[in-house]
């Protein structure tokens, strides 16, 4: 914590104190995306190409189904964004070799150099962050972040974390 934050009051679920946490993400998001925005409309692709980018750099082999899953988006949605990022050389599909039907990403060497170049942007501003904010404040913002995602979805997060392989890739 930085000397310019000031500790949540012991009412920290208040209104009030809700409604910061809130702005605080607002802010912060739209700072991180800024980051990158400039780099992205370089290439002629949005966020929504990026996010794609981003889990599938993370997840070589991903399917299709899974990134879905993910994202939260429409089939139609991402086949969209699946189909611009291919045809600009910057991810490839294979077919699945348990299951012909399914369709494998996977980053492409432009693609992988694209999407460290958006990574690097971020990691600056969030290095800095935990720098001022401290391991333990971290430990918070992790905790916080997790008790954001559905309980339903946070086992597969975790498990992506601890392997780096989505669920349905592991042999």
């Amino acid at each position: 914590m930085t000397a310019t934050t000031p500790a949540a009051s012991a009412q920290f679920l208040r209104e009030s104190e809700i409604r910061r946490g809130n702005e605080l993400l607002f802010f912060a998001y739209t700072r991180v995306t800024r980051a990158v925005d400039a780099r992205l409309g370089a290439n002629s692709i949005g966020r929504a190409h990026h996010r794609s980018l981003y889990f599938i750099g993370r997840h070589p082999d991903i399917s299709v189904s899974e990134l879905l899953a993910i994202l939260g988006v429409t089939k139609q949605s991402l086949g969209r964004v699946l189909t611009e990022l291919e045809a600009r050389g910057l991810i490839e599909t294979r077919i699945g070799e348990r299951d012909r039907r399914q369709r494998l990403l996977r980053l492409t060497e432009a693609g992988s150099a694209l999407d460290t170049e958006l990574f690097n942007a971020w990691r600056h501003l969030m290095a800095h962050a935990y720098t001022q904010a401290g391991q333990a404040a971290v430990t918070g913002f992790w905790a916080v972040l997790e008790g954001l995602i559905p309980e339903s979805e946070r086992a597969r997060v975790r498990s992506w974390q601890e392997t780096g392989v989505p669920p349905g890739q592991r042999g």
